[in-house]
Order: C-alpha cells, then structure tokens, then sequence
C-alpha cells in the first residue's frame, strides 16, 4: 500500500510544480552595466528570484544593442553611464532605439544619478522604472515585475530627488550629439574652451554653443551642477 501511495504523492507534486510553472511565466531579461561587479550582484540578486531569468549581460551600448536584436528578452536592466562605440558614456540614445519602435522589451534604468531633469527625461522616452543604485537590494525586482506589469516604477532614492524639487520637472529637449557630448566630456575633464576647440578643430564660437547646448539639454543651469552632474555619472 506504500509505494502506490508514494507513487500518487509524486505525480501530485509534479502535476502541482507544472501548474505553478503554467501560472508564473519566466521573465527573460538583459543586464547591462559597465562595471562587472554591478553585473554580478545583479545577477545574484536576481537568480533568487524564480520567475526571473538573465539570458544576456553586455558591458558597453554596443554589445547591448547588439544583445537586443539577437536574444529575446522581456526586460532590459541598464545603466545610463555606459561607454558607448565612441568611447563616450552615454547609453541614452541606445536605449531610446530600444524603445522606439513596438513591441520592445521594457526598461529598467539601474543608476546613480538623482538629477531630476534627466530622470524625468528618461520616462518620457518610455522608461518604465528607474532604480537608484543604493535601493537595488530592496527594489530591483519590484522594478522589474511592475514594468512587465505596465507600470512606471521609481525606486525610494529616485522620488525623494522628484519630490524635494516639489514639482516633476519636464523632460529637456532632445539627446546629446556625439560631438555635444565630447565637448561636455572634454570641459569637465579640466580643458578650456580654447584647448577643446584647437583639439577638435573648430571655433570657440562653436565650441562654446555645443557646450551651452549640452548644458541646456541636461538641464544644467550652472558650472557647479555640471560637475555634480558629471560625478553622478562617474565622469569625474
């Protein structure tokens, strides 16, 4: 009477594991960060959750891109601060090529920037959740489950930026230029205006329009937030 017995307990208890499996899809999702020690907390932290699943983790915008079009995936985890085919780090105009066109697996901005310009221009190209680095631990996954589930998500770190300006600030216009941000990179990396122009071959004019530009797209009204910009970035 025993082994029967065993015999229907087992497939009870497949038939209930197939079930749940039925009831809980796996989502598929792509990492990306530059430092490989983000990456592997990430994925530690994400491996312990049962319906999540990393099938891809790039290191730079181009193997990003790369991954996007040759691994399906459900969500994208990306920082924005990433070097791109140029050497720049700036993942922004990648991930907007992402979200262009439907359907598109949804993203999730993992960063350390809390400047909230540039964070509410990240949900108005369709980001979905964006996650400050110090609250991954606690919030990673509820990022991801709410933007497969269609809703915008923001970490504690990243509302209590939005919430001490006291009013959502609306997106800047457009994305940096390659040349915008080597200009931007260049000043903050201590050349003058003068040294950028004769480095890149152009006016000061120019130079000086390409980097109020930059500025005027960050939301940067001043030298001092252009720095902390930058050190946000992990340019500095």
């Amino acid at each position: 009477m025993t082994e029967p017995f065993l015999g229907n307990a087992l497939r009870a208890r497949n038939a209930s594991q197939y079930h749940n499996n039925k009831m809980t899809p796996i989502t598929r999702v792509i990492v990306a960060d530059d430092h490989s020690c983000v990456r592997l907390g990430v994925r530690r932290l994400l491996e312990a959750v049962p319906s999540l699943s990393i099938v891809g983790e790039a290191s730079d915008t181009q193997t990003l891109a790369e991954l996007v079009d040759t691994c399906p995936c459900d969500v994208v985890v990306s920082d924005i601060g990433m070097p791109d085919i140029d050497g720049l780090r700036n993942a922004t105009p990648t991930l907007r090529r992402v979200l262009r066109h439907p359907p598109h697996p949804r993203v999730v901005v993992l960063t350390m920037i809390c400047h909230p310009p540039t964070l509410s221009g990240l949900l108005h190209v369709g980001v979905s959740a964006i996650v400050d680095k110090r609250d991954t631990i606690g919030a990673l996954a509820d990022a991801i489950e709410a933007a497969v589930a269609g809703h915008r998500y923001l970490s504690a770190s990243v509302q209590l930026a939005f919430d001490e300006m006291g009013s959502f600030p609306q997106p800047r216009a457009g994305v940096l230029s390659a040349r915008e941000w080597e200009v931007f990179r260049l000043y903050i990396e201590g050349m003058s205006i003068s040294e950028i122009a004769m480095r890149l071959d152009r006016s000061g004019k120019t130079i000086s329009t390409q980097k109020r530009s930059a500025m005027r797209k960050l939301g940067l009204d001043s030298e001092s937030a252009l720095i902390k910009y930058a050190q946000q970035l992990g340019l500095t």
